[in-house]
């Protein structure tokens, strides 16, 4: 649990993450555009909700798409 909390324990990654389970899939560029933040920064938020087994990602050619891990769609369903 504490590692799922620490997951979305900052605003981005909770915007992210809302925004992911309003979509089915989204990449990380269409990600930055919907939030008008940093590419990097997205990336590495992107990379904690992965690491916090908050989001998939699956890597198609150059893009990465993310989707919500079971865990994640309990987050976003609270």
């Amino acid at each position: 649990m504490e590692k799922h909390l620490k997951g979305i324990s900052n605003h981005h990654r909770i915007g992210i993450l809302l925004l992911i389970g309003s979509r089915n899939k989204i990449t990380l560029e269409d990600i930055v555009k919907s939030l008008g933040a940093n590419e990097k920064t997205i990336g590495e938020h992107t990379r904690k909700l992965y690491n916090a087994g908050l989001i998939n990602k699956n890597y198609r050619g150059r893009f990465v798409e993310h989707s919500l891990s079971p865990y994640g769609k309990k987050f976003v369903d609270f």
